[in-house]
C-alpha cells in the first residue's frame, strides 16, 4: 500500500537499509559527495540539524558552560603524550603529511576529538583551585577514517559538540558527566521523541583513556541499538600527561579531574529510524523545520492563495510556517511534504473557504480533521503537542514490545536474533563479553543504571552475575 503512495521508496521490511538510503536522499537531507564516505548535508536537513543544536547549546549554556573552538590540526607529539587515547583512535586517524609540496617534519592529524587540545590549554590557563571549574565547550567537526559508512551514522567527517570541563575534585567530575548526560537525554526524549535508556559502557566499551563512560542507548525501528550520546569520566589521566596542576585551598598541587561528553549528527539517523515509515521521514513536530505545510487547493480559483497567505500569517505566530504556491499538482505536494515528514499539512480549497473550515492531516497517524478556522491558533498548537506526544510514546512502546530477557546463552543466541534489547546478567569478564560478540555479533550497550537482578549466573559462562546489562546488535 505504502508505494502506492512514494514509489520511489523501498518497504522498510523489505530492505530496511534501503529503505534508509532513500529516505535520506529523497527527502532531501544529504547528497552523496567525490569523498567515499562523506557527505553533503542539504539546507533541508542542516535546517534539522541547526535546531538540533539550537536546543542543546541552549541547555549547555544554562548549565554554565562557554563555547569555544580548537585548532582542526593535532601534532603527533601532542596526540602521543596520552598512550591509551591514541591506542583507541589509531584506526580512524587520518594525517597530513605535507603542506603544499613540502613533505612536514612532524605529521599533523585532523581531529578526530579534541581532548589533547584542550588538555595543552588547560595546562596554560588552570593554576590554582580560584580558576575551576572550567567549562567549556566546542561545536565542530571532527574526522574518523571509518571502513564501513552511511549517512548520519557513520561518515568520515561528521558535525558534533565535544565538552571538555576541568574540575577540583572527582565527586564534582562525576556530577559533571552525569548531569550532561541527563541533558542529552532530554534532548532526545523532549525534543526528538527518542526513549532511552541511560547506563555505563563496559571496560571494553568504555572511551580511550577514560575512566569510565555513561551513555544513552535507543532502538531503531528494525530492531539494532544506537549509541546515542556518551558524557566520560576522564579522572586525571589527560591531567598526568599534561601536567595540569592547581594549587588546592591547602596549598597543595593536585591534578584536575576532567570529563568530556558528545553529540553528533549521528542522531539525525537515529531519528529518522525510530519514527520513519514507508511514506518517508515522520519529524517530531519540536525539532521539524515547517511544522505547518499549507496547500492550497484550487489556487487558480479566486480568493484561495489570499486565503492560505493569511492563513500562514496567523499561525506564524504560534508554528513554523510553510507554503507550497507552485504549480505543481495537489497530489504532488501531497506526497512530497510526507516524504518529508512535516507534522501537519493545512489543505484549503473554495469550498472550505466559503464553510469557514480547512483540513489538517497529521503525519504520524495520517489522520484528516475539518476544522474551523475560528481559534485555529489555539488548534495547531494543541495538534503539535499531541504528535510530539505520539511519537515518544509510540517509540517506547516498540522498545518494551522488543526488549526481552534471557537466562540462558541458548535463549541469548535464540532472541537476538528476534532483533532489539535482551536483558541478561553478566559477570563483568571481559572474555564473556567477547565470546557473546563473536558467536551472535551481539554486544554490550550499557550497565543500566536501573539494575534488575533477571538471573543470579551469567548468560554466558555460569558463573556467578555481577550486573544486569543490556545486549543488542548495533549501528
Amino acid at each position: 500500500m505504502a508505494k502506492q503512495f512514494v514509489q520511489n521508496v523501498t518497504g522498510m521490511d523489505e530492505d530496511f537499509a534501503q529503505w534508509y538510503t532513500d529516505v535520506v536522499t529523497k527527502a532531501e537531507l544529504i547528497d552523496y559527495s567525490s569523498v567515499r564516505g562523506s557527505m553533503i548535508i542539504r539546507p533541508y536537513g542542516y535546517a534539522i540539524w541547526e535546531n538540533i543544536k539550537d536546543a542543546l547549546d541552549g541547555k549547555i549554556k544554562e548549565t554554565g558552560h562557554e563555547n569555544v573552538y580548537m585548532p582542526l590540526f593535532i601534532p603527533e607529539s601532542l596526540l602521543q603524550r596520552e598512550k591509551d587515547h591514541i591506542e583507541g583512535f589509531a584506526p580512524e586517524v587520518a594525517w597530513v603529511t605535507h603542506g603544499g609540496e613540502e613533505e612536514l617534519a612532524e605529521r599533523l592529524c585532523v581531529r578526530p576529538t579534541s581532548e589533547v587540545l584542550f588538555g595543552e590549554h588547560y595546562k596554560n590557563i588552570i593554576h590554582s583551585y580560584r580558576d575551576l571549574p572550567k567549562l567549556y565547550n566546542q561545536w565542530a567537526n571532527v574526522v574518523r577514517w571509518e571502513k564501513t559508512t552511511r549517512p548520519f551514522l557513520r561518515t568520515l567527517e561528521f558535525l558534533w559538540q565535544e565538552g571538555h570541563t576541568c574540575h577540583e575534585t572527582d565527586e564534582d567530575a562525576l556530577g559533571e558527566t552525569i548531569k550532561m548526560l541527563d541533558v542529552y537525554a532530554d534532548i532526545c526524549e523532549n525534543m526528538l521523541a527518542i526513549p532511552v535508556i541511560k547506563g555505563q559502557k563496559t571496560e571494553k566499551e568504555k572511551f580511550a583513556g577514560a575512566k569510565f563512560t555513561y551513555t544513552i542507548e535507543s532502538l531503531m525501528h528494525d530492531g539494532k541499538a544506537l549509541q546515542s550520546g556518551t558524557s566520560h569520566h576522564l579522572g586525571d589521566g589527560f591531567a598526568k600527561a599534561f601536567g595540569i596542576q592547581f594549587t588546592d585551598r591547602d596549598g597543595k598541587l593536585q591534578y584536575v579531574q576532567q570529563t568530556s561528553w558528545g553529540f553528533t549528527t549521528r542522531i539525525i539517523g537515529a531519528m529518522i529510524m525510530v519514527h520513519g515509515d514507508d511514506r518517508g521521514l515522520v519529524l517530531p513536530p519540536k525539532i521539524a523545520p515547517t511544522q505547518v505545510m499549507i496547500v492550497p487547493v484550487a489556487q487558480h480559483k479566486e480568493g484561495v492563495l489570499d486565503f492560505a497567505y493569511d492563513m500562514k500569517r496567523r499561525l506564524s505566530s504560534v508554528a513554523r510556517v510553510g507554503i507550497d504556491a507552485s504549480d505543481k499538482k495537489p497530489g504532488w505536494k501531497f506526497n512530497e511534504y510526507e516524504m518529508k515528514g512535516i507534522p501537519l499539512r493545512l489543505e484549503a480549497g473554495p469550498r472550505d473557504i466559503e464553510n469557514g473550515h480547512v483540513i489538517l492531516v497529521r503525519r504520524d497517524t495520517g489522520e484528516k480533521v475539518t476544522v474551523s478556522i475560528d481559534g485555529i491558533e489555539e488548534t495547531i498548537t494543541a495538534l503539535l503537542h499531541d504528535i510530539q506526544e505520539n511519537l515518544l510514546k509510540k517509540a517506547t512502546v516498540h522498545r518494551e514490545e522488543k526488549t526481552s530477557t534471557a537466562v540462558t546463552f541458548e535463549e541469548f543466541k535464540s532472541q537476538i536474533d528476534q532483533g532489539g534489547f535482551i536483558k541478561a546478567m553478566w559477570c563483568g569478564e571481559e572474555a564473556c563479553e567477547n565470546k557473546i560478540k563473536e558467536a551472535t555479533t551481539a554486544t554490550s550497550r550499557c550497565i543500566p543504571f536501573e539494575q534488575e537482578k533477571v538471573a543470579d549466573t551469567c548468560v554466558c559462562c555460569g558463573k556467578e552475575a555481577r550486573d544486569m546489562v543490556y545486549w543488542a546488535k548495533a549501528y
